[in-house]
């Protein structure tokens, strides 16, 4: 008996074949099928596990996107579905990904591959916990019930010694930031070690709170090998602290939901690398197909880039990121969408014009250490931009009245990044 219940992959493709052989090829690779077929490979076994071709789109022809063992001056490109039987993969996410973006990517014939949509079953998403804090649950953990959450990251982001770091977080939790996070690129180095920046930064944070009244939120950044994961989140949160990052393209997802099984805080999911197999049009995987994965795996906040920024997504693109995350996925929270890359007092206008919410983090990293007037004139200069901005007051007239953001537009004005 068939299994109804059914994943729905679709692809946009690129083929030195007809469009319809392309994508029974590329169903067989990533089914029940090989290039020839094999003993044991019977009608009822293709029928019960083959992914099935249920749509083709023919688009026209075009100059190929990837090379291949050929080259063709020509290849026809076509958008397809396929499903696949749940039964294939269970409702494991490592399982999940090879089926649906595995092998495939290989294949000589195809010219462009990349998946563009993921729809889930019900008893697939159900099988996992998502968020366990997201949005909510970050807002009440920072105390604060509305607004945009700003944050900033440790900047430079590499090569401070203790000293040098403390006086970074001391600086920011005073000026009553919602939340710091580490660089992803700094995790457990020798001069300044995992252990070292947990207790500096907690004893900075609670000697903060005791004059501020908040308690920031600090992400520390607890990527590494998977045996020490544990380990690692344990000393965050034995030393106080309410978030761990990991950088969730380089670990992988099952890592993400090793970490979603015993954390104990919100789980702040970066997502270097995974341009690598998001940026070209013609190949890898979608955002909005990786963040339903992301999301089922246990991540609390993820990053979508942001608007007007120094990365190569367009302003709609990252709009509709941000709005896969908000929109509720099984039993999870929904997802905190991240904003960085170059994000300062010029971007919140354009951001609430775009999506109209408040429910975003955006992390400020020379938006706010690069104000002219110290990290406490940044934060203050990117809130009253943002009240501005949901007031429906210009930038130009908040600067009027507001001096640090007065001194933000004028240097950020200025080209500064």
């Amino acid at each position: 008996m068939r299994d109804p219940r059914r994943l729905t992959a679709r692809y946009s493709i690129e083929s030195s074949i007809e469009p319809e052989r392309a994508a029974a090829l590329l169903a067989g690779e990533q089914s029940s099928g090989t290039f020839v077929q094999v003993p044991g490979e019977s009608d009822e076994l293709r029928s019960r596990h083959g992914a099935e071709v249920t749509a083709v789109r023919v688009l026209g022809t075009v100059a190929p996107s990837l090379p291949s063992r050929t080259a063709p001056e020509k290849v026809t490109a076509a958008e397809i579905e396929l499903e696949f039987p749940m039964e294939n993969v269970g409702s494991d996410l490592a399982t999940t990904l090879t089926a649906v973006a595995g092998n495939l990517f290989e294949l000589g014939d195809l010219f462009a591959c990349r998946l563009q949509a993921l729809d889930l079953p019900d008893a697939f998403v159900d099988a996992h916990p998502g968020a366990a804090y997201g949005v909510r649950g970050t807002r009440e953990l920072i105390g604060l019930d509305d607004g945009v959450v700003v944050g900033t990251i440790v900047k430079p982001n590499v090569g401070l010694k203790e000293a040098e770091y403390r006086q970074v977080v001391r600086d920011l939790a005073r000026a009553s930031i919602d939340l710091i996070k580490d660089d992803e690129l700094m995790t457990d180095p020798e001069y300044l070690p995992l252990a070292t920046r947990v207790r500096v930064a907690m004893e900075e944070i609670t000697a903060a709170e005791q004059v501020t009244g908040k308690r920031t939120m600090y992400a520390f950044n607890i990527t590494g090998d998977i045996a020490g994961l544990r380990e690692r989140h344990d000393l965050v949160v034995d030393a106080g602290g309410t978030c761990v990052m990991l950088t969730i393209p380089v670990m992988g997802l099952p890592a993400l939901a090793y970490l979603r099984s015993f954390a104990s805080v919100p789980i702040h999911g970066h997502r270097g690398g995974l341009a690598a197999s998001m940026r070209h049009p013609g190949l890898g995987v979608s955002y909005a197909a990786w963040q339903k994965l992301a999301r089922l795996a246990g991540a609390d906040h993820l990053h979508v880039s942001g608007l007007g920024s120094k990365f190569y997504e367009r302003d709609a693109e990252v709009s509709e990121n941000v709005r896969h995350l908000l929109t509720p996925l099984g039993r999870g929270e929904r997802v905190l969408p991240t904003l960085s890359s170059g994000q300062n007092v010029f971007t919140p206008h354009p951001t609430w014009k775009a999506l109209h919410t408040t429910d975003l983090l955006m992390l400020a990293g020379g938006g706010i250490a690069a104000h002219p007037g110290g990290a406490a004139a940044g934060i203050e200069s990117l809130r009253e931009s943002w009240a501005a901005a949901v007031a429906g007051e210009s930038l130009e007239a908040a600067a009027r009245r507001n001096e640090p953001l007065a001194r933000a537009v004028e240097f950020f004005g200025a080209g500064a990044r």
